[in-house]
């Protein structure tokens, strides 16, 4: 059996900055700080650009990214893989943790559960992936998160526990 897969051949180029120094300011600013930063466009962020992840909005236990999926991130079955959903579901959560804490704390995802809702397609338009802190710790977090497309339709969800790392 022959099966033709002739096509257009796109290309998409990504482009981003060494991640170092921006994480070595991370540890200079506060969580909203440098969050705020990023949204700003100050502070260049460090996988934003491989899933065309743009920033919304930032506040103190609360972060909406967005992104408009396309073709190049379909898993072998026709839809945008669940890994790109996980992942802009992950950076929402733990950013809205990373949010409420000082200067020189850091944090790390231990636990993240994702509960795929609707399939993502590259006809899709904008979503938009919202955490919000449900407990803050001083050892532990606990954060929630949701994926929505442009009519409000809940695609995924979120549950999130991150480990808070004290110098």
């Amino acid at each position: 059996m022959t099966i033709d897969v002739t096509g257009q051949t796109r290309q998409k180029t990504v482009t981003w900055q060494d991640p170092l120094p921006t994480a070595r300011l991370g540890r200079e600013l506060s969580g909203l700080e440098y969050l705020t930063g990023i949204a700003e466009g100050r502070i260049p962020p460090p996988i934003s650009a491989h899933f065309g992840m743009r920033w919304v909005s930032v506040a103190e236990g609360d972060v909406v990214l967005a992104a408009t999926p396309d073709e190049s991130l379909y898993n072998p079955i026709g839809t945008v893989h669940g890994g790109v959903a996980a992942t802009l579901l992950d950076s929402a959560v733990a950013c809205a943790v990373h949010s409420t804490l000082p200067a020189g704390v850091g944090y790390t995802s231990v636990e993240l559960k994702v509960n795929y809702l609707r399939a993502i397609s590259g006809s899709v338009g904008e979503i938009r992936a919202h955490g919000w802190v449900v407990k803050a710790g001083s050892r532990v977090a606990f954060a929630e998160g949701d994926i929505r497309d442009g009519q409000g339709k809940v695609l995924a969800t979120a549950s999130s526990t991150c480990l808070i790392i004290k110098p």
